[in-house]
């Protein structure tokens, strides 16, 4: 008799647990559906840009100057080329470092495959990209990768720190991020809002199965390896 109540709480704290995890796992399905069905939406128009894509084009041109060319082709690098694979590559390693592997697994995979997505969806829907583009591209400008990567790193980096500037500088790192991409020419502003909505649905889809490890983890804190005896 005694030993019941604490088994219902258990009980109880798992179907919350399940719960929690429930409506964060539909919404990001529906926010992938959306970018999917966003990018199809722009296919079966013939790829053209929309009136918002043409208006913000035109004013995203008038401000090119040297001034802002310097922080655009710093974002260039910094969510392309070779530097988007050694960012998650350094961010896992720090988090092996600290024996929070969970993290580590759950960052890796949640990179890898938005990633592996955005290569896909550009494939199959082949959106040419915007005519005034400053920096070299592969072809494809839908969805934006710099974008999608960039929302991948900061959803999941907020779930895994879960600290208020987290999410803060992780919301200025994509919206800086999606503007640059538009100010080079290299995306249409639907192209970045796809990335963006496509790697954060992907960071939540890929927390999900993740979540009672992760937050085992959390609670335990971080252990580096160098403070093993």
């Amino acid at each position: 008799m005694p030993d019941r109540y604490p088994r219902r709480m258990t009980d109880r704290a798992a179907t919350t647990r399940r719960v929690s995890r429930f409506w964060p796992l539909v919404s990001s399905g529906v926010a992938l559906a959306a970018a999917i069905g966003l990018g199809t939406i722009i296919a079966v128009r013939g790829n053209t840009p929309s009136e918002a894509d043409a208006e913000w084009m035109e004013e995203i041109l008038e401000q090119r100057s040297p001034l802002w060319d310097v922080p655009a082709f710093v974002m260039n690098f910094a969510g392309g080329g070779w530097f988007s694979f050694a960012l998650p590559l350094l961010i896992v390693g720090v988090f092996v470092l600290l024996r929070r592997f969970w993290s580590a697994l759950y960052f890796g995979l949640a990179s890898g495959i938005s990633a592996l997505l955005v290569q896909v969806l550009k494939s199959v829907f082949d959106r040419p990209r915007p005519e005034w583009i400053l920096v070299p591209a592969d072809p494809g400008s839908f969805p934006s990768g710099h974008s999608a990567n960039a929302a991948t790193l900061a959803v999941v980096l907020g779930i895994i720190l879960w600290r208020w500037w987290v999410w803060a500088a992780g919301a200025i790192w994509v919206a800086t991020m999606m503007i640059s991409r538009t100010y080079l020419g290299a995306h249409w502003v639907t192209d970045t809002i796809g990335g963006l909505v496509l790697g954060a649905a992907v960071a939540v889809v890929v927390w999900a199965p993740f979540a009672n490890r992760l937050r085992l983890e959390q609670d335990a804190g971080p252990t580096p390896v160098w403070s093993r005896a």
